[in-house]
């Protein structure tokens, strides 16, 4: 809002709350209104630009199983949008250029995704953020944590391999927040599985409808293009150099007699006869259901050689919408309410080793940023002020004057920041619906070599896990003595032994557990001595002091919960 107040000589103006410094002389009523008048228009103005800029950004994560090509696909996109002109190889690391999205030393090693990035890159009007998870054979709880600030998420699959477990569960957080799924059938530029067939699976694996938007002609060296079911025209396409958005694009409508010569008498025969039963069996592009996640769009492409990619782009934005409400303990949060609101979804520390830095990440759910801004940090119940804000290119950091809601930034944080946290300049407190902590699958009890380092050991372990790398749980009624370690993927105890070697100078010794499963107890001031269990059972507690139960399979759980009338277990640890 604006107000307008004389003082003496001079027009007090404040707009959006903010007072501006430069008063105006105002001798007369009528300047006095005729500066009003202006004063109006700037503010209708930047509201106006405030929509403007809110309407363009597109936010979403990839999600994929390991070598499916989920880094690929997100590096084609950034060449699309010219943020980077030569595309990183993702194999053969020790040689080649690294991923562009793969910063962290022990990435570089191995050639993999460990740690989520964020990307921003501008194309044909909108301003995009993605999201990109790790694609490893072990991924991290960040990874799951990555899908709460996404609006929408992009599934790659492999042509020739179809859903796999990675996808499964990922899949899962994503049906939990009922967002927007679409799917990419990626590698048809080798052979792949029967196109009807990965359709079906997908259906049926994951129980979403599928709606296939472009379709592809042959697989493998028969690999021709893809056919567009809107425009109903055949998309052909040169190799291309690899890295590079170079090659040829041809389009060819579906009646034009020089397809047969174009693709071949048999490719084109069997195209029609696909596109036939498609139309006839196939689930109808319905937005509502889609904007629900309750049906996928299909397309088929190759990241590597770029087959499909550019046009799955361009569908995919004009098929998804800006921020949406958020959801708050006071109701929904407008994206384009005036006042600035965000919410801590990732915490990383140590992104340059030389510096020992911690940089917190948060998505940007209302109104705009500045940098430098003062702002209610509503957990911690004081004022901040949000310094070196930037955005990240991989290992890349920028710094940045402005944001909007649906942006990821990342500010410095002096450690007191937690993953969840709300911050805002509304008068109103209010807090973001809380993130979950989601159940490790995997559990080693963790001590230091050397014992004259405990305390080195202990502030690792505690850093590591409050990023969300990891989750550490004490015996119950016990110490910090024996610690325990649950991760989602094996491969993040490897990436704990690994930075508490390099980032604090500590060297440890793990003994896997035998345990696959743990619950959260819901029932509040519930004694868990009172509980009758397994002879497995094993009784912790996590970092906040909430009582869990370990397990060694299904049974025990489902046996512990028979045992114990009333009792309710969680897989999600809430807030």
């Amino acid at each position: 809002m604006m107000f307008l107040t004389s003082e003496s000589r001079y027009t007090k103006i404040t707009i959006a709350g903010r007072n501006i410094r430069n008063h105006l002389p105002a001798r007369t009523w009528k300047q006095e209104l005729f500066v009003y008048d202006i004063l109006k228009k700037l503010e209708e103005y930047m509201v106006a630009d405030l929509r403007q800029e809110i309407e363009k950004r597109r936010t979403f994560a990839i999600i994929s199983h390991p070598d499916a090509g989920k880094t690929t696909l997100t590096e084609k996109f950034l060449l699309y949008g010219g943020a980077i002109n030569l595309a990183g190889s993702v194999k053969g690391k020790a040689t080649a250029r690294h991923a562009v999205s793969d910063w962290m030393e022990i990435e570089k090693q191995r050639g993999i995704s460990v740690t989520s990035s964020v990307l921003q890159f501008h194309y044909d009007g909108y301003c995009i953020n993605i999201l990109d998870t790790p694609g490893h054979q072990d991924f991290s709880e960040d990874t799951y944590r990555t899908l709460m600030a996404a609006d929408s998420a992009v599934m790659v699959i492999d042509g020739s391999k179809g859903v796999e477990a990675q996808t499964r569960k990922l899949f899962k957080v994503c049906v939990m927040r009922h967002i927007p799924i679409f799917t990419f059938i990626n590698k048809m530029d080798r052979d792949a599985n029967d196109t009807f067939e990965l359709l079906d699976e997908i259906e049926k694996e994951l129980g979403i409808a599928t709606c296939p938007v472009n379709w592809p002609i042959g697989s493998g060296k028969e690999f021709k293009g893809v056919y567009d079911r809107n425009t109903k025209k055949v998309m052909t396409f040169s190799d291309t150099l690899k890295g590079t958005k170079e090659g040829t694009e041809h389009e060819i409508s579906i009646d034009d007699p020089a397809l047969e010569q174009e693709i071949g008498a048999d490719a084109c025969s069997l195209l029609k006869d696909e596109i036939e039963l498609l139309d006839g069996a196939s689930a109808e592009f319905d937005q509502k259901l889609v904007t629900k996640g309750e049906l996928s769009p299909v397309f088929f492409g190759s990241a590597l050689t770029n087959f499909g990619v550019e046009t799955f782009l361009h569908h995919f934005l004009k098929m998804t919408y800006e921020p949406l409400p958020r959801k708050a303990d006071i109701g929904q949060i407008s994206p384009f309410s005036e006042d600035f609101s965000a919410f801590v979804f990732k915490i990383q520390a140590n992104m340059n080793k030389n510096h020992r830095d911690r940089v917190a990440f948060m998505r940007i759910c209302s109104g705009k940023f500045t940098a430098g801004m003062e702002v209610k940090h509503v957990q911690g119940e004081r004022a901040v002020k949000l310094s070196q804000p930037q955005q990240l290119m991989a290992q890349e950091r920028k710094i940045i004057e402005e944001a909007y809601a649906g942006d990821i930034i990342g500010v410095f944080d002096p450690g007191i920041f937690s993953i969840g946290d709300t911050l805002t300049t509304a008068k109103e407190n209010f807090t973001f619906e809380g993130i979950p902590t989601f159940a490790p699958e995997h559990f080693a009890r963790v001590r230091q070599v050397d014992t004259m380092k405990r305390k080195q050991f202990v502030k690792g372990v505690t850093q590591i896990a409050q990023e969300g790398a990891i989750q550490i749980f004490q015996e119950y009624k016990g110490g910090m003595e024996e610690i325990i370690v649950g991760v989602v993927g094996v491969l993040q105890f490897d990436v704990l032994k690994f930075r508490l070697e390099n980032e604090y100078n500590v060297e440890i010794r793990m003994e896997n557990l035998p345990y696959e499963h743990i619950r959260w107890i819901e029932n509040k001031g519930l004694d868990p001595d009172s509980l009758t269990g397994t002879s497995d059972m094993k009784k912790v507690i996590d970092m906040k002091g909430r009582p869990l139960l370990l397990f060694v399979n299904a049974w025990s759980v489902g046996m512990t919960l028979d045992r114990n009338e009333g009792l309710v277990l969680s897989e999600f640890g809430r807030e």
